[in-house]
């Protein structure tokens, strides 16, 4: 697969910051994990990948414009481009040593997320996906799944934690969908969750309270493997938001009218 110039920009930075969390995840694992010590640890590693792909990112286009989670948003010159960077999503996995984390890079233009690069940098597998081009895992072509009926499919999504006000709807979503399905699965990652489905793992996922860099670079990957993603609320934006959710299209209209319902 032969990418874009930007596309390539982006797999080659997100590989570069991957070597070096690979590099503190092997440390990690060996500290006693506390919130004050291997917490402290998993931030310097954030902070640090984040700094290798502003570096590799905005010097290659020192136009764009940048959102990230580490750091200020900045206005580009180039107002209808931006990058959109969550250097380690599944913070909370990296801390306790569980090789479930990925880096996430986004390309906007122009209101859209044109391309993305999801990077599980612990499994080595490269997900990426430019628009109508398709959406690739290192070097095969992936697609959603082909699963017709919700009993044999199986679901994605975040539960809330510490207090967070978005766990009564939760729990009625789990309670709706639970016994028409496979199963759900809850892995920690937002962006690993979206590349999952896109590659046929997962049938679909949803989730609330999400931030842009979470979601960003999975929504290009589901759409160009063929699956159906949109706001939970209909009328509204994904980004913006930060609700999702998304399914092959066979299912899509049946799981959706469940978690909407």
């Amino acid at each position: 697969m032969i990418g874009s110039a930007n596309l390539n920009i982006m797999i080659k930075a997100a590989r570069k910051a991957g070597r070096s969390l690979v590099k503190d995840f092997r440390e990690v694992e060996n500290l006693q994990v506390s919130m004050k010590g291997a917490g402290d640890f998993v931030s310097k590693a954030d902070i640090a990948a984040e700094a290798i792909l502003k570096e590799e990112l905005m010097g290659a286009r020192p136009t764009y414009g940048w959102m990230a989670e580490e750091s200020r948003e900045e206005q580009g010159q180039d107002p209808t481009r931006r990058w959109i960077v969550d250097p380690l999503d599944g913070t909370t996995n990296f801390l306790h040593g569980l090789p479930h984390w990925a880096v996430s890079i986004a390309l906007e233009h122009k209101g859209e997320i044109v391309a993305g690069v999801v990077f599980d940098a612990a499994k080595d597998e490269m997900f990426f996906a430019e628009k109508g081009t398709g959406a690739w895992l290192n070097e095969s072509r992936i697609r959603v799944s082909g699963r017709h009926r919700m009993i044999e499919s199986i679901f994605a999504t975040g539960l809330p934690f510490a207090g967070r006000a978005d766990l009564p709807e939760t729990l009625q979503d789990l309670a709706r969908l639970l016994p028409a399905t496979a199963g759900v699965r809850r892995w920690g990652s937002a962006a690993l969750d979206l590349a999952y489905v896109a590659a046929g793992r997962y049938d679909g996922y949803w989730e609330r309270s999400l931030n842009a860099w979470d979601i960003a670079a999975g929504v290009v990957i589901v759409r160009e493997a063929g699956g159906l993603i949109e706001p939970l609320n209909p009328t509204g934006n994904i980004i913006e938001d930060g609700e999702v959710i998304c399914a092959n299209e066979a299912i899509y209209e049946t799981f959706a009218k469940v978690i909407r319902d």
